[in-house]
């Protein structure tokens, strides 16, 4: 009798050892497993979360920064606008005045200007074509384009090339510019 107790008991005994086994196996596919996933997940939502977080906080620091600089560069817009910018009244005179006191002072010769306002494009500031024609020596040509960009006015050089010069031996200089002014 006492065998068969202890092969009943270890019977008994293999068995739950058996059917825990099998539970473990079972709450570890059905359960563990699909919990560790979905935290898995989860966790990456939340550091992703976490990220954009970051990038949008650092994007809110700067239109907060730029938003702090506004009226300064508001201000200096204005300014720039009132200093160095003409009114379309003002532009030709003004161009005029600045091409024929800047070839004085260079040394150069006007041989041809012409102006063309531009009145197709509606930006907040208008452009004033200017094509200048210019005979003189080498230095004195680049002193004049030079004098003429980083003059006070708002004008920018958009085509330079040199020409054969007339019976002196000089170079001719065909300049194309914009004088950008207020409507």
């Amino acid at each position: 009798m006492r065998k068969s107790r202890r092969q009943i008991a270890n019977r008994i005994i293999e068995a739950t050892g058996v059917a825990l086994v099998v539970l473990d196996a079972v709450v570890f596919f059905a359960v563990y497993r699909p919990l560790g996933l979905m935290m898995g997940q989860a966790a990456g939502r939340h550091a992703l979360m976490r990220q954009t977080i970051r990038k949008q906080q650092v994007r809110v620091d700067l239109l907060k920064r730029y938003e702090a600089e506004l009226p300064a560069a508001g201000k200096g817009l204005q300014d720039f606008t009132t200093d160095r910018v003409p009114s379309r009244r003002e532009a030709y005179s003004t161009a005029a005045h600045l091409i024929h006191k800047v070839a004085e002072a260079s040394g150069v010769t006007i041989s041809q200007m012409g102006y063309r306002l531009d009145t197709e494009h509606h930006d907040p500031l208008q452009r004033l074509g200017i094509e200048i024609n210019l005979a003189g020596s080498y230095p004195s040509l680049l002193k004049f384009s030079h004098a003429l960009e980083t003059s006070n006015d708002f004008i920018v050089v958009r085509e330079f090339y040199f020409t054969p010069g007339g019976e002196d031996g000089g170079l001719g200089l065909r300049l194309g510019a914009d004088l950008y002014l207020t409507p």
